[in-house]
């Protein structure tokens, strides 16, 4: 029995399912009569997602001038520029969790990093599907089980060389295989969660970063003419192993890379060493700088093979009447506070880059080239596609359409997002925090707290929360979080008050039964 199962999410390309054209047929003569006849090009939005792994908020050249990233700076001269986007649960399955359902943490069951439910009620792709789209996935999904389609017609998997499911092989893997084989594609040493770097040991067009953007721009060149499509072009790096090509890394040999930052507060993290993935280490500015430049020439390698997706849509003539969302699930702290990796409410860990395209001639109050800084997260990324395509929001979404505020700066909007995680590395790190982008609150389960200006403060050096000028600002910003987490209880809050918990919690009451 479990040897079917898994056929069934090892089939590659699915049949086109009766439902989701009889949908699309349903759409077109009910609600958009003049925008699609059967059997003609569809005129509903081309749907693209580009998204990376653990690509932190400064990691783009728009951001920060170090980074070499001409592509993604020309795709938010055409779109909007989000600044204050952030992945409310930042590790890689809970935040994708949130990418794919258009909820909250709490609303979807993952406070933290575990195992994501085989089914949940909406599911990004099966909704767009249901909507009459062509639905396409590449490169690194993160879900359970691994072939797990939830509505992709066309899934080709890069899961960075984990095996979570039985007998579970990405198809990366067999390419490599197939291209390379007698190669090994680990051949650079590095693992995927340590911070040390080197350079790719093997020629760059077998990378998994090559494979991933050619393999979409092929699926590209596939797509029906008579349906709109949605594909999610999602590619494993720059998360460690940082491993890019000496072609890139040499664009930043004389680049002034900036190192960790470290202040008062983190002393308890300095002097700390570890193993290769150690989450806490004070191993050096110059080790840090290291893998910092590395970091950065897998974005740009990234950067450029986005470039020729984005082309391969103008060649094809999508571009023009696409909305295209570029993100991240999380970010990489990069020594700062003597911190690696993610799983903190810090800027290097939750804050992501986000820029919106939106489709040519839809009316929009904010022009093209625009910066918003109103609050965002991933949860917004399905509602926005769902508004794109003219089908219905849930109302179990938590996320918002960015349409909205696209089209009009008078949309209302969230004044902050909320952020957590469960126990991660060590006990202390368990945590809840707000942000309004301006501030941010930190509520730490063992009874601390931190509050930072991150207009005046971007890398949070400075903790306000013990000082006399900012008890009226903390006091609010912690009533925030009473609003926040009342629903949850007595062992959240009690009587009105903030409540320290010493048993983490994994999943909540809404998680998904099996």
């Amino acid at each position: 029995m479990a040897k079917a199962k898994e056929a069934t999410f090892t089939t590659m390309r699915l049949n086109t399912i009766t439902t989701g054209g009889a949908t699309l047929l349903t759409l077109c003569s009910a609600s958009f009569p003049a925008l699609c006849q059967h059997k003609q090009k569809a005129q509903k939005p081309n749907i693209i997602l580009i998204m990376t792994d653990q690509q932190r908020f400064d990691a783009v050249g728009y951001a920060n001038p170090v980074v070499i990233t001409p592509n993604l700076d020309a795709l938010a001269k055409d779109g909007v520029r989000f600044c204050n986007a952030y992945s409310s649960t930042p590790s890689s399955t809970p935040a994708r969790a949130g990418l794919l359902t258009g909820q909250s943490p709490w609303r979807h069951g993952m406070l933290g990093y575990g195992q994501q439910a085989v089914r949940y009620p909406n599911e990004m792709p099966q909704l767009l599907l249901n909507a009459g789209y062509h639905t396409v996935g590449v490169g690194k999904m993160h879900w359970h089980p691994q072939r797990n389609p939830r509505g992709f017609e066309v899934l080709l998997l890069d899961e960075s060389g984990r095996v979570e499911s039985q007998g579970f092989q990405s198809d990366y893997r067999k390419w490599f295989a197939e291209q390379a084989p007698t190669l090994n594609p680990d051949a650079t040493g590095i693992g995927w969660n340590d911070h040390a770097a080197g350079v790719y040991a093997l020629p760059e067009n077998i990378h998994p970063t090559y494979w991933t953007g050619q393999t979409a721009i092929e699926e590209i060149k596939k797509t029906p003419s008579d349906k709109p499509l949605f594909i999610k072009v999602s590619f494993a790096r720059p998360h460690s192993p940082y491993d890019p090509p000496k072609r890139f890394l040499d664009m930043y040999a004389n680049a002034k890379i900036p190192a960790p930052a470290t202040c008062g507060w983190d002393t308890l993290f300095k002097g700390r060493t570890g193993p290769a993935d150690a989450a806490f280490a004070d191993l050096g500015d110059a080790y840090a700088i290291n893998s910092r430049r590395h970091y950065y020439a897998s974005v740009t390698f990234i950067d450029e093979q986005i470039g020729q997706v984005i082309q391969a849509l103008k060649d094809k003539g999508m571009y023009d009447n696409s909305i295209i969302i570029f993100t991240s699930d999380h970010g990489d702290m990069m020594g700062d506070h003597y911190h690696w990796r993610k799983t903190y409410a810090y800027e290097g860990s939750a804050h992501i880059p986000f820029l919106v395209k939106y489709p040519k001639g839809m009316k929009a109050t904010v022009k093209p080239g625009s910066k918003m800084d109103i609050p965002v997260e991933l949860r917004d990324v399905l509602p926005t596609f769902l508004d794109a395509a003219g089908a219905p929001i849930p109302s179990e979404m938590d996320g918002v359409s960015l349409l909205n505020p696209i089209r009009s700066k008078k949309a209302p909007w969230r004044k902050y997002i909320d952020l957590e995680h469960t126990t991660t590395y060590e006990a202390a790190n368990y945590w809840a925090a707000l942000t309004d982008g301006k501030t941010k609150y930190i509520w730490f389960f063992d009874g601390h707290e931190q509050l930072f200006d991150l207009k005046k403060d971007p890398y949070e050096c400075n903790n306000l929360s013990g000082k006399p000028a900012h008890q009226k600002q903390l006091a609010m910003w912690r009533e925030r979080m009473v609003e926040h987490l009342k629903e949850r209880g007595e062992s959240f809050v009690k009587d009105g008050k903030l409540q320290i918990r010493t048993k983490p919690l994994l999943y909540s009451p809404n998680f998904p039964k099996e």
